[in-house]
């Protein structure tokens, strides 16, 4: 069964309704549960990176000039965070922000997401080239960036690189190819290399975005296109919908007490809005069964 057809396994399907619990922000993006909080990315003016905690109460933590994309935190609690228009992979911590690595190297258009592992490795996206600009396709190189800084390439072909997760094991890391419709599953190696490439499902005509893990294998996705999240095994067989009416259905992250309070960010514009800087972004939550797992 495909995204977006509505046949008799419907009654098999879980629908869920969400509940607003932020407004009036800009673009949310590559939202994180860490130390009870919800960390996410407001990537539109005032380019910041934010929390949010269970009363509701967002707090700014740090202003990214060139806008944040994906974060991720280090044994020390330090954050790192995506720096999008000038490709850099930078770190905050005790009041300052600092380089960790130049992308540009890999990176020919944007830098986009983030997963660290539990080794400190940064796995770091791409868009591959000027999408918003109606530049001709170009794929994207996945690059990974030492503790040490060190930034190497270690994947290619990827159709506008986006969300990824690391399973709990640590042996496998998948990524949302946006513009390719799938996501895409890879073996890690103990140095943090990947093979093994193959289709962990097709998602045709959804174009993925933010991604999470839950504990049973199954991923959540957005889709930036779409007014639409899903939970879908892999294979393909979709169990979960979240319909969000009039809204991108941008990234998503497991979270809560529970890890059962599955948070949406979700972003109500046009194409032409977004470049003007005129989008509204916010922040929901549905209940689920199913706890979250794995990386980030």
């Amino acid at each position: 069964m495909e995204v977006g057809d509505f046949t008799d396994l419907e009654i098999f399907m879980s629908v869920h309704a969400t509940r607003v619990v932020a407004s009036g922000l800009s673009f949310t993006e590559c939202p994180r549960w860490h130390d009870g909080l919800l960390w996410f990315s407001d990537m539109g003016a005032p380019r910041r990176v934010a929390t949010i905690d269970p009363t509701g109460h967002i707090e700014t933590v740090v202003h990214v000039p060139n806008a944040p994309g994906g974060l991720g935190f280090l044994d020390d609690g330090s954050l790192l965070v995506v720096s999008m228009e000038d490709r850099r992979l930078l770190r905050f911590d005790q009041g300052r922000l600092e380089e960790v690595a130049d992308l540009s190297g890999i990176a020919t258009w944007h830098a986009n997401d983030l997963v660290v592992d539990v080794l400190g490795r940064a796995y770091v996206s791409n868009f591959g080239f000027d999408f918003l600009g109606g530049a001709p396709p170009i794929d994207a190189t996945l690059a990974v960036v030492a503790p040490s800084g060190e930034v190497s390439a270690v994947a290619d072909g990827i159709e506008f690189a986006n969300g990824m997760v690391i399973t709990p094991d640590g042996r496998t890391l998948i990524v949302a190819e946006t513009l390719g419709g799938r996501l895409t599953a890879f073996d890690r190696a103990p140095d943090g290399a990947l093979s093994g490439r193959r289709i962990f499902c097709e998602l045709p005509d959804f174009s993925p975005d933010g991604i999470c893990l839950d504990a049973e294998g199954a991923v959540w996705a957005g889709s930036i296109f779409h007014s639409e999240f899903v939970r879908v095994l892999e294979g393909g067989e979709v169990t979960d919908r979240v319909p969000v009416p009039g809204k991108w259905a941008v990234a998503c992250m497991l979270g809560g007490r529970q890890r059962t309070t599955l948070y949406l960010c979700t972003v109500a514009t046009s194409m032409a809005e977004m470049l003007e800087g005129k989008s509204e972004g916010f922040i929901e939550t549905t209940e689920v069964a199913v706890p979250g797992a794995g990386l980030p």
